[in-house]
């Protein structure tokens, strides 16, 4: 029985997506859920399962198409199976040549260099390389982005979408066959010569779907909203000393360590219950207060930042915030977060600590109205009780939109995270 594959049914906010790879053939035999296309989108790259057991027949778009929901996307046969290729038939023994002088030994050829280009081939995660190993790439060619120079899913795929049609062997004037139309591009390119010493060279790259879409909200929230940004700084040593005390128990106990960020979201619920303007949106010339809170953690990753959300946070304990915060990093690098994972939230923590920035004015992720920014933890002198001591310092950063939220309030908003964080018990004991 013939089955078609089509797009999966995109969000309202995602209007198409792009095919960047086909991991199958015509002909290639494939199993059920196995992966058969990856499709990016302004926010995630969605994989194509295949519904059954079969046989690709028919691949009906190239690789780079934009293409929309349900249209189809390929033919494959269930129940099928490949047609194994023939056999070459076994040479018969060849007359043994008379007896030649020894040569002398040729000089031993130089290592071959590793197929990743010094990657450690056994770096390469378990979906990076099938992806490599299904278009037959070179993994020295692609530009590996990931930590320790790893090469990541997001790496690969992008590759991909940049790579020229290829004509197919055969004679020059031969029109290229349908299935080798619908082949990945995915040669290797070839190496470009050094540039000449004193040379000012320029490479220009088309933007992914998701830098493209991140670009045109970061404007779209500049020009739409009235934003402005208040700091603070508190003092994190009892949370540190908190954390400290029992994060060996904690982790043995809920198997996640314990960070800096459930105090930070549990902080955030907290002074967003005292000011509900702050949780709120903007739609049209009405003020929406959300009654629930999906907080958004800002995730930097290959492609750009995406920001997963964790749903009805208050009702959730710091073992499954730190959970669910690991698995949406993990799921980034990865690149396996779904649209799910993306969708809606109603404040948004970002922490550009992790990189060393001391201070920064993030931008709202509208159609929200506020945004807190962590930095990194500094020991800075600071007058306790009358003397100087050093103290781990951080600084603070709200920027809101002033359309409907006060500078009184979003102060005060700011100061009431800052008291959670410096007597965190009160989190703990819910006063």
């Amino acid at each position: 029985m013939t089955t078609e594959i089509r797009v999966p049914q995109l969000p309202e906010s995602i209007a198409d997506a792009t095919l960047v790879a086909w991991h199958k053939q015509p002909g290639d035999a494939i199993a059920r859920d196995e992966n058969l296309a990856d499709l990016e989108t302004d926010k995630v790259v969605l994989e194509v399962p295949a519904p059954a057991n079969g046989v690709v027949r028919e691949l009906r778009v190239p690789s780079g198409t934009v293409v929309t929901s349900g249209q189809v996307l390929a033919l494959i046969e269930e129940g099928a199976a490949a047609a194994a290729a023939p056999r070459p038939a076994k040479p018969a023994p060849a007359a043994k040549p008379a007896p030649a002088a020894k040569p002398a030994p040729a000089a031993k050829a130089p290592p071959a260099a590793d197929s990743d280009g010094g990657k450690d081939a056994g770096k390469l995660s378990p979906s990076v390389r099938r992806l490599v190993e299904e278009n037959h790439l070179d993994p020295s060619a692609i530009p590996a982005s990931g930590r320790d120079g790893r090469l990541t899913k997001s790496d690969v795929v992008g590759f991909l979408g940049k790579q020229p049609a290829q004509a197919p062997p055969g004679s020059a004037g031969a029109a290229p066959s349908a299935a080798a139309a619908l082949a990945p591009a995915a040669r290797a390119p070839a190496p470009r010569p050094p540039a000449a010493a004193g040379a000012r060279a320029e490479q220009r790259v088309p933007m992914t779907r998701l830098r493209a879409r991140i670009a045109q909200r970061l404007v779209e929230a500049q020009s739409t909203q009235a934003l402005l940004t208040t700091f603070n700084e508190v003092d994190l040593g009892a949370t540190q000393e908190l954390r400290a005390r029992y994060k060996e128990r904690f982790e043995k106990e809920h198997g996640v360590k314990l960070g800096f960020m459930s105090f930070f979201v549990k902080a955030s619920i907290e002074a967003l219950k005292k000011f509900p303007v702050v949780n709120a949106s903007v739609d049209g010339g009405d003020i929406i207060y959300h009654e629930y809170y999906d907080i958004g953690v800002a995730v930097s990753t290959d492609r750009g930042l995406v920001v997963p959300i964790v749903r009805d946070a208050d009702a959730k304990s710091f073992a499954v915030i730190e959970q669910q915060v690991a698995d949406y990093a993990r799921k980034a690098r990865e690149g396996s977060l779904a649209l799910e994972d993306l969708t809606g939230g109603t404040f948004t923590i970002t922490n550009g600590g992790v990189f060393g920035s001391l201070m920064s004015t993030p931008i709202v992720n509208a159609p929200q109205s506020a945004i807190l920014g962590m930095h990194k933890i500094q020991e800075r002198p600071m007058v306790v009780g009358g003397q100087i001591a050093a103290r781990p310092m951080m600084y603070l950063a709200v920027t809101y939109d002033h359309r409907i939220i006060d500078g009184r309030e979003a102060v005060q908003f700011l100061v009431a995270i800052k008291e959670a964080l410096e007597d965190p018990g009160r989190m703990l004991l819910g006063i």
